[in-house]
């Protein structure tokens, strides 16, 4: 354990075309070395792409509808107990599933070869909302790696 203090956890801030932290935080996810602006004309042009596929649909309701779908509610952590490691069942916190989501939606378009980020990110935020694609499968298989090793749960402390 670290012995120093805990870290201040700072508020996000709302972004300026839709007013959500939520957006704001996929932005940040995004962004690489720095590029804010980069990020954020990929995000809101997924955004566009989205509205342009489900003209009656708000992306806003869209995106947070997907990230609930790929949010995980148990993952396994190493525990080592007498010379053995485990892995061992544990709840996620709120604010770690929230990231592992949007990790999951930003990479997993990322790896989609061939096509323009806007619209790798646009159908992956699309499939999660629908109830497939990668991030959910990925959610899958955190659950199911959590469920085959259940019967180690007792060294949860």
């Amino acid at each position: 354990m670290s012995r120093r203090r805990q870290a201040v956890k700072r508020p996000l801030v709302e972004d300026s075309k839709f007013h959500s932290t939520l957006v704001s935080r996929l932005v940040s996810t995004v962004m690489d070395c720095g590029k804010k602006s980069l990020a954020q004309r990929i995000v809101y042009s997924a955004f566009d792409e989205i509205a342009g596929k489900n003209p009656n649909a708000n992306p806003l309701e869209i995106l947070q509808r997907a990230v609930d779908n790929v949010r995980p509610r148990l993952e396994v952590k190493a525990r080592r107990v007498g010379g053995a490691t485990y892995q061992v069942p544990l709840e996620v916190p709120g604010d770690r599933q929230l990231s592992l989501a949007m990790r999951w939606l930003v990479d997993l378009a990322d790896a989609r070869k061939g096509i323009p980020m806007r619209e790798a990110l646009a159908a992956e935020i699309l499939d999660a909302y629908q109830g497939q694609g990668n991030a959910i499968r990925k959610r899958d298989e955190v659950h199911k790696m959590a469920q085959a090793n259940k019967a180690f749960a007792h060294f949860r402390w």
